[in-house]
């Protein structure tokens, strides 16, 4: 009763710190749920301490490469290779299928799947048993969703499914949906005996390396003495000049840590993960500082109080518990507060960073969280104030005698200044993360991605190619069109690379994309020299165009007409040279590239649109054109611009992320300036009434303690520096393409700063300069 009748008497300091805990609560929130579903990835497995993928280190280009994949041979070899495996799975890479019952076709993602994916991973059954759902070619799991989607509330076990119109399976299973905090994502598994149909020789195919393969190891088994067991089997079975070896990549580090360099982890997305928590505990800590200044602030009001209340017999013991249960309760206020704004900003926040975050009330975990997070703001908040006005002799308060120590004043305002550079760090962040992101999406492309759409092919589309062209160009709804073995945005095949004049020990990997005819001119790719696939000169698969990456790294002098080898000894001429095109990561170098000829593999066709007004009405009728001659299969399409926007996904997060919580760490530190501010006025009252009778005028007065705060902004100005270039230069070294770090950064992040803080101090040292003299006085 006394902690609440003592905030109800204080006026408006309560409400600011409640605002401002609730403020660094709030991040503290928002950034803790998506850690947590970060650090929550593949948990739901019961081995995932047990399982493994094997993946492949490879030696080329100076340095080793490692590929997230293995081939076939490793699934039939590891099941019997090493005790210590007790199990092992294979599947595909995964990929759009199109799931028919009747005449409703949709498009779901599906693996090829062994029979022993499920018995080590956890995706549980509602219908069907695991030992048995694929073992028969003919059959398919599907989610819970997907037969839903198909079946309505019928019972879809023995339903038949027609699979991308081809073939026909026997649903003998139905799975729980997928959690999407899981790294395997899919609707549906098909047999893996029904990929080998499609596989020749894949039982004894080293060579292969574009499937996934999982080990299960015994219970203490070390991963490091398996993988020494099976390091040498690539190249004890594959003959190839590289020499390839096998690692092995644990399941509980698939999500965060996925980059690779010259064959060792360094790192993923748990850099981010680790920056945001820093972060959320700075913002809280930031919070807990105003408290703390704020508290101070009061300390000569509520000086009356210490003293009035130890010559009642209260001791050091009860004040201390009596500040600190205050905190506390104005933590447990705020928490709610905090509570009541994360859930109001959750839908915002969730579209932000493309997840379904939610406060689960019925997890024992989250009343933890909060639980701590109370006790920890309210603690370290009001532990300082605490202690220090429990110091108070209560004879010198009752005299009116009360000191404020150079070292109490010394404390808070190194925390205001360490508080003061954190907001500069963040402003300083934000801006170069922005400047990064405006430099990449501004970069050339070396291909015109308006007007371009991409329709995924499938055998109708593929049968009726030609008919599907002609139409669209006949009716002038294209200026182009081609089709590839992937789209522009996403080229994903690979393929070994030599030259004349390369020594025969070395080989290089180049991007390959197999065309058709027409494929720089619809995607707007520029030539250097020579020319594009035509109609014109027939077909030849031996034709090949390569990138001017492709060219720097041979250094052919006369490159047309030149022979080169690629993978098995295939043999290549040379027929144009393109301009580098973005087609992989916009943040790094382009890669070498081969554009070959192959008409009959593709998985994209693209279409260069006519200039329209009415781009709608356009898209509507290329698609009737697709659909009248792929009657079974839905049409499914994207533009160019859009996709290649996802690639920023990432990048786009960190910069809005970093955006909202440098705003929110600015206002902290508003509110923390605020109470020291408040503090430095009441403590100089009687200065300030002195200055002001003897002449000075209340800008001389705002003016000498703006100083004061001036140099404080200096000196966090000062320190900050060196920690935020060293920061921003290794979050800068992930991208090969990228800024130097702008120098005007700093001094607008320092002016920003200081016009912000200074405007606070100067709105309060105004309002207590503005005051009678005579009131401050009258005691003198």
């Amino acid at each position: 009763m006394v902690t609440l009748r003592g905030l109800r008497k204080s006026g408006i300091y309560p409400f600011i710190n409640i605002i401002g805990l609730a403020i660094g609560i709030l991040c503290f929130l928002l950034i803790s749920l998506w850690v947590l579903d970060e650090l929550s990835y593949d948990r739901s497995h019961a081995k995932r301490n047990e399982l493994y993928k094997i993946m492949a280190n490879v030696p080329y280009d100076g340095k080793i490469n490692t590929w997230g994949a293995a081939p076939p041979a490793a699934y039939t070899r590891m099941k019997a290779f090493d005790s210590r495996i007790v199990n092992c799975a294979i599947t595909d890479y995964g990929g759009e299928h199109v799931l028919n019952k009747g005449n409703e076709p949709i498009t779901k993602i599906g693996y090829y799947a062994s029979p022993e994916f499920l018995q080590m991973f956890n995706f549980p059954l509602e219908s069907g048993s695991i030992d048995n759902v694929l073992r028969e070619p003919t059959s398919i799991v599907i989610s819970s969703a997907t037969a839903k989607a198909l079946f309505g509330s019928e019972d879809p076990i023995n339903k038949v499914i027609r699979v991308d119109n081809v073939f026909d399976q026997k649903v003998t299973g139905v799975l729980q949906d997928v959690p999407a905090n899981s790294s395997l994502q899919f609707d549906f598994l098909l047999p893996w005996s029904l990929s080998l149909e499609h596989v020749k020789n894949s039982a004894s195919d080293w060579s292969n390396y574009s499937y996934n393969v999982y080990v299960e190891l015994t219970k203490g088994a070390t991963e490091h003495e398996v993988e020494n067991r099976i390091r040498e089997l690539p190249s004890q079975n594959d003959l190839t000049a590289e020499k390839k070896t096998f690692i092995l990549y644990p399941l509980s580090k698939w999500h965060l840590y996925s980059n690779f360099e010259n064959g060792r982890i360094v790192g993923g997305l748990i850099e981010y993960v680790r920056l945001f928590s820093i972060i959320a505990i700075f913002i809280l800590i930031m919070a807990c500082i105003n408290f703390m200044n704020l508290a101070t602030a009061r300390s000569e009001r509520r000086a009356l109080e210490v003293g009035i209340r130890k010559a009642l017999g209260s001791g050091k013991r009860d004040l201390v518990i009596q500040f600190i249960g205050e905190a506390v309760l104005i933590a447990t206020i705020a928490f709610g507060v905090a509570v009541l704004l994360a859930e109001l900003i959750l839908p915002y926040y969730n579209g932000l960073v493309s997840k379904h975050l939610s406060i689960d009330y019925a997890e024992k975990g989250i009343w933890l969280l909060a639980l701590g997070t109370i006790l920890f703001t309210g603690i370290v908040s009001g532990s300082y104030p605490a202690f220090y006005l429990s110091t108070f002799r209560p004879v010198q308060v009752l005299k009116g005698k009360v000191q404020i120590g150079a070292g109490a004043t010394f404390l808070r305002r190194t925390l205001v200044t360490i508080q003061t550079g954190f907001s500069i760090i963040l402003i300083i962040g934000t801006i170069v993360v922005n400047q990064q992101v405006q430099y990449v999406k501004n970069r050339d492309l070396g291909f015109e991605k308006a007007n371009l759409l991409t329709i995924k092919s499938n055998p109708e589309i593929d049968k009726n190619y030609s008919s599907i062209k002609n139409e669209l160009l006949q009716l002038r709804l294209a200026q182009g069109v081609t089709r590839s073995s992937s789209p522009i945005t996403n080229i994903i095949g690979y393929n070994w690379l030599k030259w004349p004049g390369i020594s025969e020990e070395e080989k290089v990997l180049a991007l390959e994309i197999s065309t058709e005819f027409d494929f720089l001119k619809t995607t707007g790719m520029k030539l250097i020299a020579g020319r594009d696939f035509s109609e014109r000169f027939g077909q030849n698969a031996q034709e090949i165009i390569v990138n001017k990456a492709a060219l720097d790294l041979m250094g052919l002098k006369d490159p047309i007409g030149a022979q080169l080898e690629l993978n098995q000894g295939v043999r290549k001429t040379i027929v144009g040279i393109s301009e580098n095109a973005v087609t992989d990561s916009p943040y790094q170098r382009v890669q070498p590239l081969l554009i070959t000829f192959e008409k009959d593999w593709s998985t994209a066709v693209t279409v260069r649109l006519n200039q329209s007004n009415d781009l709608k009405g356009a898209v509507s009728q290329i698609v009737s054109i697709f659909k009248k001659y792929a009657v079974a299969h839905p049409v499914e399409y994207s533009f160019v611009d859009v996709e290649f926007q996802k690639k920023f996904t990432e990048i786009n997060l960190i910069d809005t992320l970093s955006l909202l919580f440098a705003g929110l760490g600015i206002i902290i530190t508003g509110l923390g300036l605020f109470g020291l501010s408040s503090f430095t006025a009441e403590q100089r009252t009687k200065e300030i009434g002195i200055r002001r009778v003897m002449g000075a005028s209340t800008s001389n007065v705002v003016g000498l303690i703006a100083l004061d705060f001036a140099k404080l902004l200096g000196v966090a100005f000062l320190v900050s520096i060196p920690f935020a270039w060293w920061t921003l230069q290794d979050f800068l070294t992930r991208y090969t393409y990228r800024i130097p770090i702008p120098w005007w950064a700093f001094p607008i992040a320092g002016a920003v700063c200081a016009v912000f803080a200074l405007t606070i101090v100067g709105m309060q040292v105004f309002r207590a300069a503005r005051a009678n003299p005579v009131k401050s006085l009258r005691s003198e």
